[in-house]
């Protein structure tokens, strides 16, 4: 599961909004908003892991749902 809050953190940090991070990755705004509700592809999660220089991304992008 994604944690939205964690990957909007480090989108932040390094000055991306929704749309232009979703021009990096080739798609377009409305495919990434609905990406961060049901998830991104291996591709697309390499890609922002480069982009954002995460250095752990199971906490980001296989974060476990808290109950």
């Amino acid at each position: 599961m994604l944690n939205r809050n964690a990957l909007k953190a480090e989108m932040v940090r390094y000055g991306y909004t929704n749309a232009s991070m979703a021009k990096k990755l080739g798609i377009s705004p409305r495919t990434f908003s609905t990406r961060l509700k049901d998830g991104f592809g291996s591709d697309e999660m390499d890609a922002m892991i480069e982009l954002l220089h995460i250095e752990n991304p199971t906490p980001i992008f296989f974060a476990q749902l808290v109950t």
